[in-house]
């Protein structure tokens, strides 16, 4: 067969580590298991893995020692049990493909975070773990463990599809091998999700192997949550011009007049209108009644003191108005907000919502 028509980087499932980072601190980190997720994970896995394989398909599984990577890999076998081909299945295990080594028994987590924040400020590919190794160690080895590949591809019977089993930073540092990409390209990438398929195609016309994945960056999540930053920023400006405009009207009807000729609409007040008449009533000025409540406005000297008397702003204001359960005080705020709450009377903001 020769060089395999498919090569698939499968990242480990969740670990117990990746849901709780301080059992470094009791646990070392080969024999750190998968949690229950992880396990469903890994069996989802195989299943997804059977619908990429061809019935002629042999497979040949590479795994790191890990633990968590022995876990996942087991449980793909697992669900490739239907597979024509599935008791040829071949799984090795290769050390060369572990994890980068943070150093035996983790610090503290205050310690770890400090230790994050000095490798991102040193650079992720050349800091190195404090008794342990940096992503240039763990590149070392992962081009040792590539060129074994290609020696092994010569074989005749090499299986069609070879699956490796490993971790986040080594699947980055086997593409950065694979496909010579720069420093700062690799410090580029983000983390393949658990269980991610990183599929690599090979072309048969040039015999090259083709990335089928479009990878993640954060050059392009910053971007991302740039560009959302910005359109947030408008939308809340015209929520808030919207808001504003319906209930602030400086001067005129803006949709036209339909006041009744003596006070109030007895269909439809607006918010605003309310608040205007309470503050006028307030200061006395109700052009319909005395500030005392009487109900009856003061003759000028060119009318006749038994003039008609005038209707009320609002009737019943200082003479006893009566809403809902009887007698009220007559308090101008008291009377707007109880006619507010009348069934009767609709209160808009303007645009024909109710208040």
């Amino acid at each position: 067969m020769g060089k395999p028509r498919l090569i698939i980087l499968v990242r480990h499932a969740q670990s117990e580590g990746n849901k709780n980072r301080a059992i470094h601190q009791t646990v070392p980190d080969h024999r750190v298991k998968l949690t229950k997720e992880g396990n469903r994970q890994a069996l989802e896995a195989g299943d997804r893995l059977l619908k990429l394989l061809r019935p002629e398909d042999t497979v040949q599984i590479i795994t790191s020692p890990y633990t968590r990577t022995r876990e996942t890999t087991a449980g793909i076998v697992q669900s490739l049990t239907p597979h024509p081909n599935s008791s040829t299945i071949k799984v090795y295990e290769e050390p060369r493909i572990r994890e980068q080594d943070f150093g035996n028994f983790q610090p503290c987590s205050e310690e770890m975070e400090r230790m994050w924040h000095e490798r991102a400020a040193y650079g992720h590919f050349f800091y190195r773990i404090p008794n342990g190794e940096s992503a240039a160690d763990a590149y070392d080895r992962v081009s040792g463990f590539n060129e074994s590949l290609w020696r092994q591809f010569a074989e005749d019977d090499f299986p069609s599809v070879l699956v490796l089993v490993t971790h986040g930073l080594m699947t980055r540092i086997f593409l950065m091998k694979w496909y010579h990409y720069s420093v700062e390209h690799f410090e580029d990438l983000r983390n393949v999700n658990h269980c991610e398929f990183v599929l690599m195609e090979k072309d048969p016309q040039t015999d090259k192997y083709i990335l089928q994945n479009t990878l993640r960056t954060w050059s392009a999540y910053r971007k991302e949550q740039e560009e959302k930053r910005a359109k947030e920023v408008p939308l809340e400006i015209k929520k808030l011009e919207a808001a504003m405009a319906a209930r602030l009207t400086y001067g005129g009807c803006v949709n036209g007049c339909n006041h009744p000729k003596n006070g109030f609409s007895s269909k439809e007040v607006t918010a605003q209108t309310l608040r205007d008449k309470l503050k006028v009533i307030e200061a006395g000025r109700d052009f319909g009644g005395s500030r005392s409540g009487a109900g009856s406005r003061v003759c000028s000297d060119d009318e006749a003191s038994g003039g008609e008397e005038e209707r009320p702003l609002i009737e019943g204001v200082g003479g006893g108005y009566k809403g809902r359960g009887g007698g009220h005080s007559g308090e101008p705020s008291d009377v707007i907000e109880d006619i507010v709450m009348q069934d009767q009377v609709v209160v808009s903001n303007g645009s024909g919502v109710k208040l």
